[in-house]
């Protein structure tokens, strides 16, 4: 089993910086991929970011430029640096990891096998 929880979320100004963090307890988190997905009111759950076991990414086009992805597998963690922030932007954001053979970039939220209790962007106009 695999538990993930969130921190760092929060309110902050269009055009600023938040770092989001997820924090895995559970053997082999290592080989799993990660991903951030947003879940905006009345929309739907989409990926943002995810990194495979050995720190390959993939970003969503929404994030590319703006959004960094990382882990620390010494301390099982992974992190999103967010830049730039919009409004857009704002949203619930969940933490979700999955054991991969192939293709570690998967969008598709029913692909994960594991999810944090989520944490909360707001970005301010």
């Amino acid at each position: 089993q695999v538990q993930l929880v969130e921190s760092g979320g929060g309110l902050v100004q269009a055009g600023g910086s938040l770092r989001l963090s997820c924090a895995a307890s559970g053997r082999f988190f290592s080989r799993f991929a990660v991903a951030w997905f947003r879940q905006a009111p009345g929309m739907e759950r989409e990926l943002a970011a995810v990194i495979s076991s050995i720190g390959d990414t993939y970003y969503a086009d929404s994030a590319k430029g703006r959004f960094t992805i990382s882990r620390d597998s010494a301390k099982n963690t992974v992190s999103l640096q967010m830049n730039s922030l919009k409004p857009e932007d704002t949203a619930v954001y969940y933490c979700a990891a999955r054991m991969y053979w192939n293709d570690y970039a998967s969008s598709r939220p029913d692909d994960y096998d594991y999810w944090g209790q989520g944490a909360q962007v707001t970005v301010s106009s």
